[in-house]
């Protein structure tokens, strides 16, 4: 892997895109985006994280190209296509398998796995196809280290799932895995964050900062983005490599908090029965007002919206003036099309978004830290709205700072964590982790529905042996050893069962909180030593 290039890809809620160096990894990395959307008028860093499949869930396009055909599509043939968008976040918060299904627009199921994998196929492909093309040169998958970016808040599980995703989409073959980085988003924005300047970070209340990177010093990084606010703390080590201080936390009021309180405006304007008709006939227009209100979204005033064609319409249909759905309505007018939003009604919308910000900051900032930085990064941390308010709650204990391409940042330093990801030394462990094992029974330790006999005596099984608690600190390239040895001479066969809990330590395997994530089988015919035999496990852990 040392000879490799970096690609790295960011799955974002509502916008995805990937980066990029051929440079070698001695020099300096500077990173090259993919622009999207001349197709419709755009050059953006980003593309709407959208997916199209026909009727026989066939991969048909990705992006503000799938956007397009769908939304071009009427009635019947819409129905029978299946359109996602915004599917990031059917892998919150969810125990995930292979079986697992989400649904399309038109509430007919696929596969998870199989749409994260098509999207994941198409940005391999693109990528290759813009690189190539740009290059003059013939890449594949395999010149490549690819990193995918998680947010830090993720279960292990959905990590996990981006990996098959990935290996089943040709990113990476047997016996290449380690060729895939997992990268959590917070921490790969502040691979980007510690090489600015004073002017790469945006001056609001603070006057020119740049970020401070000697041994002690720590940060708290708050990944915005559209689905969740994701957060991590980190403290640099001598030499410049970051430990994680917490583990990674936050919650799902990022950005589409906000989005939902505008519709919700939207509905009490024109009434819930106009309203759902108009979501459920006109999606392609309500994705164009919604991207309106992004824009509007970033400034801390009064807002400007265009009230669509098909809208307006159905408005008029109900044999109401249009100035009459705004009576009564607090904080809107209408003005020669356009509907007015008042400044006190546009920060309304943000209230619980922040609110959920504030609490998870000062559930850290509590502990025994002492933090000198809050980054924000993101798409929604463009909104000045949300820069103000958390300058505002916390500028009398540490600096706020937020960068100039705040969105790209996550995309930028993962291609710079994708040439050394031991740049984070430690990560904090999510879970206390464990396997199943025995124990000479003890009557005044053990219970006694534990207890079996063997030739050697009684033993206690289904104790819960820790291989590393929870909140404990895990090296980026640290690996446990641990030795077994078998309960009867003539075994010739140990099974090794893995479990997790957040819990500290608990006794057993079967207690409360307690859950099995795998098993593996050791063969070991040879039993003329009998239990004099020993078994080694080596596990290393990627959190």
């Amino acid at each position: 892997m040392s000879d490799s290039f970096i690609i790295a890809i960011h799955f974002g809620r509502s916008y995805s895109g990937y980066a990029f160096s051929l440079t070698a990894r001695e020099a300096e990395i500077d990173p090259m985006v993919k622009y999207w959307g001349a197709e419709v008028g755009q050059k953006t860093v980003k593309t709407p994280t959208c997916i199209l499949f026909d009727e026989h869930e066939e991969f048909m396009s990705f992006g503000y190209e799938a956007q397009r055909y769908y939304h071009r599509m009427r009635g019947e043939e819409a129905r029978h296509k299946f359109f996602f968008q915004s599917f990031k976040m059917s892998l919150y918060g969810r125990k995930l398998h292979d079986g697992v299904t989400i649904p399309a627009a038109s509430g007919k199921p696929m596969k998870a796995l199989k749409v994260f994998t098509e999207a994941l196929r198409f940005m391999k492909d693109d990528a290759l196809k813009t690189i190539n093309s740009s290059s003059g040169k013939v890449f594949n998958q395999s010149d490549f280290c690819w990193v995918l970016t998680v947010p830090a808040i993720w279960d292990p599980s959905a990590k996990q799932f981006m990996r098959r995703a990935a290996t089943q989409a040709g990113i990476v073959t047997e016996g290449k895995e380690d060729w895939l980085v997992i990268a959590l988003e917070p921490e790969a924005a502040l691979m980007w964050c510690r090489k600015l300047p004073a002017d790469g970070f945006i001056a609001e209340n603070q006057g020119e900062v740049s970020l401070d990177q000697s041994p002690g010093t720590q940060y708290i990084v708050v990944n915005c983005g559209g689905g969740t606010i994701d957060v991590t703390v980190h403290e640099v080590l001598d030499g410049g490599a970051l430990r994680e201080l917490h583990k990674g936390s936050g919650n799902n009021m990022g950005g589409q908090s906000v989005d939902r309180k505008f519709k919700e405006f939207l509905k009490e304007i024109f009434g819930d029965a106009l309203w759902e008709k108009y979501e459920r006939e006109h999606p392609g227009e309500l994705q164009k007002m919604m991207y309106e209100f992004t824009f509007s979204k970033r400034h801390d005033d009064e807002a400007e919206i265009s009230c669509p064609y098909n809208l307006t319409e159905l408005a008029k249909e109900s044999g109401r003036d249009m100035e009459r759905f705004f009576e009564g309505v607090r904080g809107a007018s209408w003005d020669k099309g356009s509907i007015q939003i008042s400044k006190q009604r546009m920060r309304s919308f943000f209230s619980d978004s922040l609110r959920g910000i504030t609490n998870c900051l000062k559930e850290i900032l509590r502990k025994d830290f002492h933090i000198d930085y809050i980054l924000l990064v993101g798409g929604y941390s463009e909104s000045e709205t949300l820069r103000r308010h958390v300058i505002n709650q916390f500028k009398g204990q540490c600096k706020v700072l937020c960068p100039v391409r705040a969105q790209e940042a996550i995309l930028l330093g993962a291609v710079i964590f994708g040439t050394n990801p031991a740049l984070v030394a430690s990560r904090k462990s999510a879970f206390t982790y464990g396997v199943k094992t025995t124990r000479n029974f003890d009557p005044s330790k053990h219970r006694e529905d534990k207890k079996f006999t063997t030739d050697t005596g009684d033993l206690c099984g289904d104790v819960f042996k820790m291989l590393v608690e929870i909140d404990g600190d895990v090296g980026w390239t640290e690996t446990r050893e641990f030795s077994f040895t078998p309960n009867n001479p003539t075994q010739t066969t140990m099974s090794f069962s893995f479990f997790r809990t957040e819990r500290n330590n608990p006794q057993y395997v079967d207690d409360w909180g307690v859950e099995e994530i795998g098993s593996v089988k050791v063969s070991m015919p040879n039993t003329t030593r009998g239990r004099d035999r020993r078994v080694k496990l080596e596990i290393k852990f990627d959190l």
